[in-house]
């Protein structure tokens, strides 16, 4: 008897912490299950809904979220924004700095008062739209966002920058699509100024930028690694997968390291932010649902329904358990 009652005792234990982690999910993040090693849908039915949705970025606090919803061709980008109040998150509604250009890749700043990301817009003395820029939008003192501004021409160049990733010490990351590197895309760096300003940017060694395309470039914000998307290389499993490169003891940035299945796919594998807690991997996919490529014949509702939602070959959001040993 006592032997049921104690066995009876940890299956309501386990049942109660399973309870408490999902309560948990749903407070930190919009999302009612933590994720594990493989990866999966990140918020079904919020950020992730059949439509276009891509890369991340979450507030150091935990209270804010920024996304891109785009056409699937890039006629239209435009940044979403929700935000937790009493420990409810709200549904996505367009950022107040986005919607009239296109606009995409959201990362805030580690004190959670800046906001950088990638647009098309004008700058303030021309009406005609520009390749895409670096821009940056402050927090007022009563929490509304200011109004945006260009990063400027040490930092941006007559060609498209994008995925700004910042560091604590104000180290600026992002792509290139200039002539700074090895590739037809690179990631470099602006190391941040005494004045506030940027040096120009450097171009990351060979042990990150090959002569393949590299983009989208997370920066952990102690720069103790980096993880991005290259395409090209001779184990890239598809349209581009995704890397990880760790520093060594000397601050040198070790060869860039290719991440295993299920976590890279023969789809795009790329737009990669890692939780201020280290603790999870979120990322954009296009990797399809197997359901579409199983070779069964299906009606004509069922295609519907699996081309109207996630894993139909666009853009969704996935997580995964960031594990430190990648």
């Amino acid at each position: 008897m006592n032997a049921h009652r104690h066995v009876f005792k940890l299956i309501i234990a386990f049942v109660w912490m399973l309870a408490l982690d999902k309560a948990a999910a749903q407070t930190t993040y919009p999302d009612t299950q933590l994720p594990v090693d493989t990866p999966r849908l990140f918020a079904k039915g919020i950020l992730t809904d059949g439509l276009s949705n891509r890369d991340f970025t979450i507030s150091p606090n935990g209270d804010e979220i920024f996304f891109t919803l785009q056409q699937p061709r890039f006629v239209t980008s435009t940044i979403l924004h929700l935000v937790k109040k009493n420990d409810r998150w709200s549904k996505p509604e367009v950022a107040p700095f986005s919607g009239r250009y296109r606009d995409l890749e959201a990362t805030f700043s580690p004190d959670g008062q800046t906001v950088y990301f990638s647009s098309d817009r004008p700058l303030k003395d021309s009406t005609a739209k520009k390749d895409f820029d670096i821009w940056r939008v402050k927090r007022n003192t009563n929490g509304t966002w200011a109004e945006s501004e260009n990063l400027g021409s040490m930092v941006n160049s007559p060609k498209n920058e994008f995925y700004p990733s910042i560091t604590r010490n104000g180290s600026l990351y992002f792509t290139v699509e200039a002539d700074y590197g090895k590739g037809s895309e690179d990631i470099v760096v602006c190391k941040a100024s005494a004045t506030g300003g940027y040096s120009k940017p450097e171009s990351l060694p060979e042990d990150i930028n090959t002569k393949y395309d590299e983009f989208n470039a997370f920066v952990d914000p102690d720069e103790q690694f980096i993880l991005l998307t290259s395409y090209g290389r001779p184990d890239d499993m598809g349209r581009g997968d995704l890397y990880i490169s760790h520093k060594d003891k000397a601050g040198n940035w070790l060869p860039a390291k290719h991440l295993p299945a299920p976590l890279n796919t023969t789809s795009l594998d790329y737009c990669p932010f890692v939780t201020w807690d280290k603790k999870y991997l979120i990322f954009t996919s296009s990797r399809l649902n197997n359901q579409l490529t199983n070779g069964e014949t299906k009606t004509y509702s069922q295609l519907k329904e699996l081309l109207n939602s996630p894993g139909n070959g666009w853009d969704d959001i996935y997580w995964v358990r960031f594990s430190k040993d990648w």
